[in-house]
């Protein structure tokens, strides 16, 4: 087979975050690591260490097409075998248009499929390969027979075939050289390291939210926070500690893993990070900061892979509910940070559920529907 050429259509910025970059990112190293030769297409709004990420992979940043009509038409004139799609603003329509070309698709979707008709789709939340969770369904180990057939639920009425849960997700070389050979074992400390981070923008202002629950718990901490603009930064600071505790924002770093790796608890949103605490056995807190983290939120909370602070709407509301949201939030944190067990306990079932090699077995897939379709012709 001649030399694999991958297109990834995705954006990043201040308003977007950089959830679909990075999973993209993590997509990329793998396909180089095969020999392939990757293209990133999209905006990379005012984050200079995505762009020097991918720089520093010689990855080209390209403009990205818009219309059906325009992806196309970049597909064609760069000579793509498969073209990535993880955006959830593109025309639907643009999927089936690429797949009719001659290329290979792969929708990267979080449940909903948005009516896209591609070869393969990629659904990395934990128990998307189930129709339920509300019996508490034992799940099938990552990779395994069967946790990839299309016949669950609304995967029904997918034309292309399903990769769905979490045993195929998507992290980056710098999360996977940082897992542990063992899920991290109970370690009692007087003053917790805690790191709180909420994406690589916090789009939705979850940082300064969650400091003030923190410093609101009364237990002695340092806690370090990930700013990723300055009025984030200006609002953190504005947070006065309490008795015992530091509170120190820095900006985003690509030491990230170390850092997780190095916390008693992490405090984040329930996106695409949550793959990479569990993947690095990370005691963590989530809480849902938008709409389409719902299902998943909900799923990794109930079957015990974090604990559940809530959803940022309610943490941030005015009067009774507002206050009682963040107290009990408040008192989740304190029942984590008093108790080693607890937080050993989370990092375990984290750690065993994800095994890092989720990337391999989407390339593997990809690989796989390639070489059946060369073998077509």
């Amino acid at each position: 087979m001649s030399t694999l050429r991958v297109g990834l259509r995705c954006d990043a910025g201040p308003r977007r975050g950089v959830g679909h970059l990075v999973r993209c990112l993590a997509l990329a190293e793998e396909f180089l690591a095969r020999g392939a030769d990757v293209t990133v297409f999209g905006t990379v709004e005012r984050l200079d260490w995505a762009t020097a990420e991918l720089a520093a992979r010689g990855i080209p940043l390209l403009p990205g097409p818009e219309s059906a009509a325009d992806l196309v038409e970049a597909a064609r004139r760069h000579h793509l075998d498969v073209l990535v799609l993880d955006s959830y603003e593109l025309d639907p329509a643009g999927a089936g248009a690429v797949r009719a070309a001659g290329v290979h698709t792969l929708a990267i979707i979080d449940g909903d499929s948005r009516g896209q008709v591609a070869d393969l789709y990629l659904d990395q939340n934990f128990g998307a390969e189930l129709p339920s969770l509300s019996s508490g369904a034992e799940l099938p180990v990552p990779g395994a027979t069967g946790a990839d057939l299309p016949e669950l639920g609304s995967a029904a009425a997918l034309p292309g075939r399903l990769l769905a849960g979490s045993g195929y997700a998507l992290l980056r070389d710098t999360v996977i050289s940082a897992r542990p050979p063992v899920a991290p074992s109970a370690r009692a400390v007087s003053r917790p390291r805690v790191l709180a981070f909420f994406g690589g923008t916090d789009a939705v202002g979850a940082a300064p939210v969650l400091t003030r629950v923190l410093a609101a718990t009364g237990h002695p901490m340092d806690l370090t926070v990930i700013v990723g603009r300055p009025e984030i930064e200006a609002e953190v600071d504005d947070v006065a500690p309490g008795r015992r505790q530091t509170i120190r924002a820095v900006p985003p770093t690509t030491s990230l893993p170390a850092l997780i790796t190095e916390s008693d608890l992490v405090v984040s949103a329930a996106g695409t990070s949550t793959w990479e605490l569990c993947c690095l056995g990370a005691p963590s807190a989530l809480v849902c900061v938008v709409d389409n983290q719902r299902e998943s939120y909900t799923r990794v909370v109930r079957h015990g892979l974090a604990a559940g602070l809530g959803e940022l709407p309610e943490l941030t509301a005015s009067g009774v509910a507002g206050r009682a949201a963040r107290a009990t939030a408040a008192r989740t944190l304190h029942g984590l940070l008093s108790s080693p067990q607890r937080r050993a306990t989370l990092a375990a079932r984290a750690w065993s559920t994800v095994d890092g090699q989720g990337r391999a077995r989407v390339v593997d897939a990809v690989f796989d529907a390639v070489r059946v379709d060369a073998r077509r012709y």
